[in-house]
Parts: C-alpha cells; structure tokens; sequence
C-alpha cells in the first residue's frame, strides 16, 4: 500500500522554501531592513514579517500558500498602512513571480513581485508595475536579501 502525499507536501508545495529565514536586506538608497519567514500550519503556510527600520518606518507581514487545484501560489500583504495586496503566481525558470491587478481611472494597472537571482543564502526582489497589461515593467524597488548568519 503506498503512502498518500499530503497536498503541502508536493514538490510544487516547496517552491518558496528558499525564502524561509532570517534575513537582512539592502535597497539602492542604502536603505537597510530585516525579514523573519517561516513555514507554520504543518508546512502549508509560509508568514513574512518585514521590517523596514532603520531605513523607512514601515512594516508588514505576508501569508503565502500553494493552491493545487489552481497550481498556482497565493499571497496576501497587509503592513501598517492599512494596505492589503492580493498576489496569484509561480515558479519558473528558478523565478518565484506573483501578480496583482489595480483598476484606475486610467485603466488596469499590474504590480509584479519577482524573486530572482535565488541561491542559497542570498536572492533579488523586484516590486515592478506595468500600465500595458504587462508588456512592459517598470522598476519601483529592489531589494536584496542575505541570509543572516548566527
């Protein structure tokens, strides 16, 4: 009798692994900030608490998961600005990359969360946005992330 794999299990249920961690962060400016995530619910959540101090007084958390049925992750941002962001995307070409769509007055905005460059103790996030449905991205911020060492 072979044993059932458990939904958050999955391959595709550990692709944002490489984010677990503490981490330190630098942006162009030199703006400097730290971000705690774990994997919490058995493995099938992954929370984000980032903090922008020193740099900027900003802070907010995160709650990602692999949704099966619509192989694809979700995400859900909430900081203390009163903002909540929801994300939908996936892992490709060793690029975690999640959407989120603004209606305007002008039309249809795309914000674009990209982690790239991933290695083990070190990767890129890209917060990029897009005015024609994303032909085309426009750099907002970058961030770089190291692992902290103990």
């Amino acid at each position: 009798m072979s044993e059932e794999i458990k939904p958050c299990e999955t391959k595709e249920a550990r692709q944002f692994d490489f984010w677990i961690g503490e981490w330190d962060l630098t942006w162009a400016d030199g703006g400097k900030g730290s971000n705690t995530i774990r994997s919490t619910y058995g493995g099938c959540v992954i929370e984000e608490r980032f903090d922008g101090r020193p740099s900027m007084d900003f802070s907010g958390m995160s709650i990602s998961q692999y949704n099966p049925n619509l192989k694809k992750w979700k995400q859900t941002w909430m900081d203390d600005a009163g903002t909540t962001i929801n994300l939908v995307g996936e892992f490709e070409n060793n690029m975690m990359i999640l959407i989120s769509e603004r209606k305007t007055k002008e039309g249809i905005i795309l914000f674009r969360m990209k982690f790239h460059n991933i290695e083990i103790d070190s990767f890129d996030w890209n917060w990029e946005r897009s005015a024609d449905e994303g032909k085309t991205w426009d750099l907002s911020w970058q961030i770089h992330y190291e692992r902290k060492t103990s």
